[in-house]
This record gives structure tokens, C-alpha cells and sequence, in this order.
């Protein structure tokens, strides 16, 4: 079925849903359109979605995605193959680009303590990218398991720092999505705070070992609005990665720092080559 006749439909199915958004005014330009739909997916509280809707949903997504063009691991080439020498070059790479693209086990998301992505309409954190294009399912999986851990340890739970939550990528090209809490610097940047990014990084690699996940991309986790400093949260990534590498030889095929700005692939290059 066409885009645009999917996008059209959605739009008015999530506007159904919400009393506040039932008379609002949709672009009839593509582009916004699409913002719109995000938009409506954004402040949508996770809930249920009736199946035939969510199979347009679908539908839509998978399309979307392979607009964007899917970026598989034969593609990315290895640290090695560019002529690092750093250990383990032949099983490290830097990735520039959009992180839903990556057709890999699993892409690690920068979440917040409510573990429930972000809610604000087209935000550009990673958060809510990775949440838009998965589809609502996501949300839903992370209430469930939130719901969960509240029944266990209280009402007022909330995801630690360094504590990986792992759930199915659903409509993105990777398989799973590991969301993962990292630390926020509000005053100076404290050993303490360094030990709890590298613990991120150590934890998910865990985790993935745990579920047999033999290739993940990690964004640039705290930096951004959690205010890490980009070079410093590099060179604690990168020493993470290879220092469990070692530690676990055979624990994994490939892992990718994927960046988006040019300032992050500089950092990462420079500890690289």
C-alpha cells in the first residue's frame, strides 16, 4: 500500500485516541505529515493498539526504514581494516550516522529513569528517535517490565544508573535495543560519575553475552543534555570495550561506536588511530 495512504490513516487512528488531539490540523505536505504522526507517537502513553492498526503501523515503519537505508554489518568496516592497531581493532568500529539504520543485534539507547522514552514531540535525542521508529510496542514493552520492578521494589521505582534493560527492536533493523540509564552531570565531572558511564558500557556488553547478542552499537551514552564531556566519555568507552574484550575473548563478534557529530567521530578516531 502507498506512504502516504498508510500516513493518512495513522495520523487519524492516533488522533482518534486522544481527545486533545481530535480536531488538530495536519499538513498536507509528506513532510509534515510524517512530523505529525511522530508527534502523535511521542505523547502516546503506552497502552494496547488495536491489531489492524497496528499492523499498518507496521507496515509503515519496516517501509520508512528501508527509506532510510538499512546499514548492515558487512558494511561497517572494522577499526583493523582501517589501519588501527588499538587491541581488538579487528572486532571495533566507528559508525557516523542514524542508529536506527544499524541492522545489528542490538543498538544501546540513552534512556531516563522512567525508562518509558521521551515524550516530547520530535525531540532530537536518541531517546525519542529510537522510540519513533520502533513503534509503539516499545513503550509498552518498557511499562511492562517497569511495571514489574515497581511491584518488586516499590511505587517509587526507578531504573538505576548502569542498569541495562533489554527489549525486541520491533521495527528497526536491529534485532534488540538495550536502554540503558547513564550518568548526569550537573556540577563537575567526579570519579564517581566516570565509574557509573564506564559501568554502563561494562553492563550492557554483560547483558548482551547473557542473551547471546554477538554485535551491538552504542551511541555516545550521557553526553548531550546529560552534560558528560564528549572526549572524556570516549576515552572511558573505548577503555570499557577493550578491557572487557579481554576479559571475555570469545564474547563478542563486533561492537560499534556509533556518533553523530563530527565532534564525537573526531574523539573517537583519535583513540582509535
Amino acid at each position: 500500500m502507498d506512504q502516504e495512504v498508510l500516513l493518512d490513516y495513522l495520523i487519524e487512528r492516533f488522533k482518534e485516541e486522544s481527545a486533545e488531539q481530535q480536531d488538530l490540523e495536519v499538513p498536507a505536505d509528506l513532510a509534515g505529515k510524517r512530523r505529525v504522526l511522530r508527534s502523535l507517537m511521542n505523547i502516546r502513553m503506552p497502552g494496547e493498539l488495536a491489531p489492524e492498526v497496528l499492523a499498518v503501523q507496521d507496515e509503515y515503519l519496516q517501509e520508512r526504514a528501508r527509506e532510510k537505508g538499512i546499514v548492515t554489518l558487512r558494511e561497517i568496516p572494522t577499526a583493523a581494516e582501517q589501519g588501527s592497531r588499538l587491541p581488538f581493532a579487528d572486532r571495533l568500529s566507528i559508525w557516523q550516522g542514524d542508529i536506527t539504520r544499524l541492522a545489528v543485534d542490538a543498538i544501546v539507547n540513552a534512556a531516563n529513569a522512567q525508562m518509558l522514552g521521551c515524550f516530547v514531540p520530535m525531540h532530537g535525542c536518541i531517546d525519542n528517535c529510537i522510540h519513533s521508529y520502533a513503534g509503539v510496542q516499545l513503550r509498552l514493552d518498557c511499562d511492562r517490565q517497569m511495571k514489574l520492578l515497581r511491584k518488586a521494589h516499590g511505587s517509587a521505582y526507578e531504573q538505576p544508573t548502569g542498569v541495562p534493560m533489554l527489549t525486541p527492536g520491533y521495527n528497526l533493523p536491529a534485532k534488540y535495543v538495550v536502554h540503558v540509564v547513564g550518568p548526569i552531570v550537573e556540577f563537575f565531572l567526579s570519579e564517581a560519575l566516570e565509574e557509573d558511564l564506564a559501568a554502563c558500557y561494562r553492563n550492557t556488553l554483560d547483558l548482551c553475552a547473557e542473551n547471546g547478542i554477538r554485535s551491538v552499537a552504542f551511541c555516545c551514552i550521557s553526553t548531550g543534555v546529560f552534560m558528560f564531556p564528549n572526549k572524556r566519555a570516549s576515552e572511558i568507552a573505548v577503555k570499557t570495550v577493550t578491557d572487557w574484550l579481554s576479559a571475555h575473548p570469545d564474547g563478542m563478534d563486533r561492537v560499534i561506536f556509533s556518533v553523530f557529530k563530527d565532534e564525537d567521530k573526531a574523539h573517537y578516531e583519535e583513540r582509535f588511530f
